[in-house]
């Protein structure tokens, strides 16, 4: 039996609409068949698929992937650009990539790191490129309460309102190792950054917006463990983030019990990207595998997340969303060019032991 077959890829009613019969052939090549490891990378592109089904549809022009809206709701008013954005953890990865995406579109941007030379040294280097009167910085952990009420009252006074709070603050402690051998200074790390730190975000966002009039839209961001696939060696990493798609629900539904219907709390899906976060695990065969074949830089991530992300504001849609960069159909695509045609993506491993 072939893994298509064993799959079912082409015949369920579920997955069919997403796999031709050219799609189901090429799965059955003898070179991924053979491939005992590919076996593994099959599935995982599959399970990829399954949870990006719900979100996302296929265009027919450019065969680029479209944001489709998960829940119902009313629409707003279209707003107009500039935009004004917050991104937390922004001086460094997808975060500083957003910030610049912003930025290049005319918008206004408040970044923030824990640290305030990396700010203050981030916001130099912007405003180089992009003016003084378009980006402004200040210092902000998460974790505290009363900083993420003082990013708030910053963003206030030169913004004067927020339109998107993209919050990308994470932490894995740079630790990949097994649960029991792991410190408590890096679980602490851990959980109180990407989960508490997320929730006091997720809190002040939803508090200044709503005394906003145009409300305003909130992005958590995901990362691996988010569709509740095991993460091994970094296991405290995957279950917060796993939090991070509840904790998004759970907000949208509080948000209709409420009837509030100017702000809304959408996921947000950058893949694989080559950060410091990523690259600091990249001591297996396996890892290596698929940052060489999956990952993509960050420019290149926040290139196509960023233009969604807009195009959700302009429109003047209020309705929840999860913008995916690497759907199961983009993640086959790499898997198999890289295994049937011999294209090599040593980009960012040189070397696979």
């Amino acid at each position: 039996m072939t893994m298509a077959s064993s799959l079912n890829l082409s015949s369920s009613p579920s997955l069919s609409p997403l796999f031709s019969s050219k799609t189901h052939q090429f799965f059955c090549h003898p070179l991924l068949q053979n491939n005992p490891f590919l076996r593994y990378s099959h599935r995982y592109a599959a399970s990829l698929t399954v949870a990006s089904r719900l979100s996302l549809s296929r265009s027919g022009g450019s065969g680029s992937d479209q944001v489709r809206a998960q829940a119902s709701s009313t629409e707003g008013e279209s707003s107009v650009p500039p935009y004004n954005v917050l991104i937390t953890g922004s001086t460094k990865g997808i975060g500083y990539a957003l910030a610049k995406e912003f930025l290049k579109a005319g918008d206004n941007v408040v970044i923030c790191s824990r640290s305030a030379k990396r700010v203050e040294s981030t916001v130099q280097s912007l405003r180089e490129e992009f003016g003084e009167q378009h980006v402004w910085g200040t210092r902000c952990d998460v974790r505290e309460g009363q900083d993420v009420k003082d990013l708030v009252a910053f963003a206030k006074r030169n913004l004067g309102y927020i339109d998107v709070w993209i919050n990308n603050a994470g932490s894995n402690a740079y630790s990949y190792k097994p649960l029991a051998e792991a410190s408590d200074e890096d679980l602490i790390e851990v959980v109180t950054t990407n989960t508490l730190g997320l929730m006091i975000c997720c809190r002040e966002a939803i508090k200044a917006m709503l005394n906003q009039p145009r409300g305003g839209h909130i992005f958590n961001i995901d990362g691996a463990g988010s569709d509740g696939r095991p993460t091994p060696r970094f296991a405290a990493y995957g279950a917060t983030k796993r939090s991070v798609v509840h904790l998004t629900k759970s907000l949208q539904s509080e948000l209709q019990m409420q009837d509030v219907n100017n702000v809304v709390v959408h996921n947000l899906s950058p893949g694989m990207v080559t950060t410091d976060l990523l690259m600091s695990g990249a001591t297996t065969k396996q890892a290596k595998f698929f940052i060489n074949v999956l990952a993509e830089p960050a420019e290149v991530v926040a290139e196509y997340l960023v233009p969604n992300i807009r195009s959700i504001i302009a429109k003047g849609s209020m309705r929840p969303t999860y913008i995916r960069f690497l759907t199961g159909l983009k993640a086959y695509s790499q898997i198999f060019s890289r295994f049937a045609f011999g294209a090599r993506r040593n980009k960012y491993v040189l070397e696979e032991d």
